[in-house]
């Protein structure tokens, strides 16, 4: 525990600020206090200062970097914004969380990385849902080594207790998707747009590349579809992707985000190894949960219903069988901010290293590049 709270000043008062952060934050008093916000067009219905009296407001982001009483930013607006507001931010001295995707580019990860240790600051991407307890599978040495962060999702850390047991024995397929029956053209914002940071791949694909990465590690080699599967859509919105990342052993993790998907439950983890397999259909609970004013602490917060288990078959003895296994019930999505206080505290990592978050942005850029170019591509 931190001798006081720190400061958050957090730019941008929309989804993901309400949703994604400030309940983390304002679920951890003795760690964080909400300070300040960056709202620069305050509607009666929408405005930070009247939802959390006593915060200061301020209609810039030059204006919030230059209060000292700010420990650290949170930067939650478009992600082509991410860059010139995180450099301001850490050129201040601000420690800086930073919504996902990280930046545009690779390369601007790696400045901003770069910038960060010359500030001597903090820098955190926000991939919500990590376990700390994961080990995950280093396919190129066949042994299991402990990694410093991993996923808090409910049903990636039920898969990621199948993995370190070894109750799949050796992978050689891993399937995850975030499927959805969307076909309408959907209203315009940041994911519908032509430019670096819009579509499926950038949006969705960012947390699924970011969980095989964090199982397996580096792919050896990645091949991209990316594309649009809606109809009529003129503007050149990529709404759909499918990526394979080829590992050694023979490993095939595949990656798919769709928008056309007439199905009462949407697949979401089919893996498949020597000694068993484990399909998971059903995404994690909890943003439904809080966009439905659910919160942590709150009964039932984070806790899947029974009827959303996963399903595990094992192989013995030439003979197969199944059975539902139960999801098991995560630290939740709080534990990135109390990670986070622990690192601020100088106890342990940031949640999210930039480094790692940069890795995923490259591959991307790669698969992207894979499937302009119709062709595998190495890492």
């Amino acid at each position: 525990m931190p001798s006081k709270p720190y400061n958050v000043g957090i730019i941008g008062y929309g989804l993901s600020a309400k949703i994604f952060h400030l309940p983390f934050v304002l679920a951890l008093p003795s760690d964080f206090i909400f300070h300040a916000i960056v709202q620069r067009n305050p509607q009666p219905d929408n405005d930070a200062q009247k939802d959390h009296p006593g915060i200061k407001s301020y209609r810039s982001t030059e204006e919030l970097v230059k209060d000292e009483n700010v420990d650290i930013v949170i930067v939650t607006t478009g992600p082509e914004t991410h860059y010139e507001l995180t450099v301001l931010a850490l050129k201040a001295g601000k420690h800086v969380v930073v919504e996902k995707p990280f930046t545009p580019t690779s390369k601007e990860a790696d400045e901003l990385v770069t910038l960060a240790k010359k500030q001597d600051r903090l820098l955190t991407v926000y991939h919500s849902a990590r376990n700390p307890s994961f080990k995950h599978q280093t396919t190129h040495q066949g042994k299991l080594t402990q990694p410093t962060d991993r996923r808090w999702d409910s049903d990636f850390l039920t898969l990621s207790h199948l993995i370190t047991n070894n109750s799949l024995g050796r992978i050689v397929e891993f399937e995850i998707h975030f499927d959805r029956h969307r076909p309408e053209i959907p209203a315009p914002t940041w994911k519908t747009t032509t430019g670096p940071t819009g579509g499926a791949v950038y949006d969705l694909g960012t947390h699924l590349i970011d969980q095989v990465v964090y199982t397996f590690g580096l792919p050896q080699r990645i091949t991209g579809f990316v594309g649009a599967q809606r109809r009529g859509d003129t503007g050149g919105y990529e709404d759909s992707c499918t990526v394979l990342m080829h590992y050694g052993g023979g490993l095939l993790a595949t990656v798919k985000a769709g928008v056309v998907s007439p199905e009462t439950a949407q697949l979401r983890f089919w893996v498949r190894g020597e000694k068993g397999s484990f399909k998971k259909f059903h995404l994690d609970c909890q943003e439904e949960q809080l966009k439905a004013g659910l919160r942590p602490g709150d009964k039932d917060y984070g806790i899947e219903s029974e009827d959303h288990h996963g399903i595990l078959s094992t192989s013995q003895n030439g003979h197969i069988t199944q059975e539902v296994y139960p999801t098991v019930n995560p630290p939740t999505y709080v534990e990135y901010y109390r990670q986070l206080a622990k690192a601020l505290s100088g106890e342990g990592d940031v949640p999210v290293k930039g480094e790692d978050a940069s890795a995923v942005i490259r591959l991307i850029e790669l698969a992207r590049e894979s499937s302009k170019l119709g062709r595998t591509l190495d890492v």
